[in-house]
């Protein structure tokens, strides 16, 4: 569905993201791991539309966004949510997620059952009237979900939905994730909790110094020596 070629994202003589490329097939999840500066969250902006690339292209189920702005990313069926969540927090949860929804449709009323089946997804439908500022952190997430998915999304981009979370939280987040690739939406997941990623990943890629340094199946993956030397310490024990 997702085809990213040689990306590439300078910043004056820095490449926080030099010649990338991957592909993200239909109801998969791809892990994106690596360092804090790998460049996996500019990675992100270039294929939302939020930055323009240097170079390279995007292309969703062959159709080009290179160079798109976000909306229009977004409503070719790219949605993602953003490491440090921002919601209107003047605004109810619901109409946080209508937001979202009204780039499905402009019909207020259409928007809105949009905007409901998204909270009952995420388990925030009993919370639909509460003003969004004064959500703990955990919901927060979900909400950031929540309007991502009122969007209409063919592929999610989840960036670190599981920071802050205590485990229970996590295996909330683990089997929302689940469902919405049950669903047929295709996911690429940062995250830097290594027992996540292993567990919802078909695929992992590994960036480092913005470069893409390893790819392959979560065992592989993390039993691979450059991946333990750069990223995960020689102390890490990789689970099956």
């Amino acid at each position: 569905m997702l085809e990213v070629r040689h990306l590439t994202k300078r910043f004056g003589g820095l490449a926080a993201v030099n010649d990338v490329s991957l592909t993200l097939n239909k109801g998969e999840i791809l892990g994106l791991i690596g360092p804090n500066g790998a460049g996996k969250t500019t990675f992100f902006n270039c294929v939302a539309g939020a930055m323009q690339p240097s170079e390279g292209q995007v292309l969703l189920e062959g159709r080009e966004l290179t160079g798109k702005k976000a909306h229009d990313v977004c409503r070719a069926g790219i949605g993602r949510t953003y490491q440090i969540v921002k919601p209107f927090g003047k605004l109810s949860v619901r109409d946080n997620v209508l937001v979202g929804a009204l780039n499905q449709t402009r019909n207020v009323a259409d928007a809105r059952r949009i905007a409901d089946e998204a909270l009952e997804l995420t388990g925030l439908a009993d919370q639909r009237n509460v003003l969004a500022a004064s959500m703990p952190l955990p919901r927060r997430k979900r909400l950031e979900i929540a309007r991502a998915l009122a969007t209409g999304p063919k592929i999610l981009l989840l960036d670190e939905v599981m920071a802050g979370l205590n485990p229970s939280e996590v295996e909330l987040a683990i089997d929302l994730i689940k469902t919405l690739r049950s669903r047929g939406i295709a996911i690429l997941i940062i995250e830097h909790l290594m027992r996540v990623i292993t567990s919802v990943s078909d695929r992992i890629v590994v960036m480092h110094h913005g470069e893409k340094l390893a790819e392959g199946a979560p065992s592989a993956v993390m039993n691979d020596p450059k991946v333990v030397e750069a990223y995960l310490g020689e102390g890490f024990v990789a689970q099956d």
